[in-house]
């Protein structure tokens, strides 16, 4: 029987998976952040599905960054994320209800958004609630219809949901939810592998 994508990430933080998820998305992390951080200044940040928090931590380091958030629907990985991290705040909570005390500068997501059953409500919830005019959500995703690679995952992790779409939809969704100056492209392409979709835009 299949397990909730909440239940799959709690297992995993206790049998210690979640250093591979680290190793596994770095590269195309630091592509999306070195993208997200131009032109920013005393920026505020929150990492949407922040796992052990090793995003978190990493951009709190960046000296232009005043605050950074972490939030995360499994209780194990947030309790990880503060055993590792006195500095930045975390938050256990579902992602569809949880409010920041105050909109962000930036918020980013890697690898979240298709374990959700609507991932437009999701992104439009983030928008309309996570982030200040003229912020930025920055995404990405190595589950996409165009990764064909990844078209057996679901199985392969035992997940109940998993939202395959292709690169136009997330495309549309940020257009549909509000999003300008909407940019896209694939991080670490390689052979059989797509690479990791990448999409961002700004509220204006």
């Amino acid at each position: 029987m299949k397990k909730n994508p909440i239940d799959i990430f709690s297992d995993w933080a206790v049998m210690g998976k979640d250093k591979g998820m680290e190793k596994n998305h770095a590269k195309s992390v630091q592509d999306m952040l070195e993208f997200a951080y131009k032109n920013l200044k005393n920026f505020s940040f929150i990492d949407a599905g922040c796992g052990n928090g090793w995003v978190v931590r990493k951009v709190s380091k960046n000296k232009e960054c005043r605050n950074s958030i972490g939030v995360d629907g499994s209780s194990k990985m947030i309790d990880k994320a503060v055993s590792l991290d006195k500095k930045n705040d975390y938050f256990c909570s579902n992602l569809l209800q949880w409010i920041p005390e105050k909109p962000v500068d930036l918020v980013h997501s890697m690898e979240v958004f298709y374990y959700f059953n609507n991932p437009k409500k999701i992104i439009k919830h983030i928008y309309s609630n996570w982030i200040k005019i003229g912020g930025r959500l920055i995404m990405g995703v190595d589950f996409y219809y165009e990764n064909e690679i990844s078209h057996s995952w679901p199985d392969e992790t035992n997940v109940n949901t998993m939202i395959l779409l292709k690169e136009k939809d997330w495309i549309n969704i940020f257009k549909e939810v509000g999003f300008s100056n909407i940019k896209k492209w694939r991080s670490g392409k390689k052979n059989n592998w797509a690479g990791t979709l990448v999409v961002t835009g700004t509220k204006n």
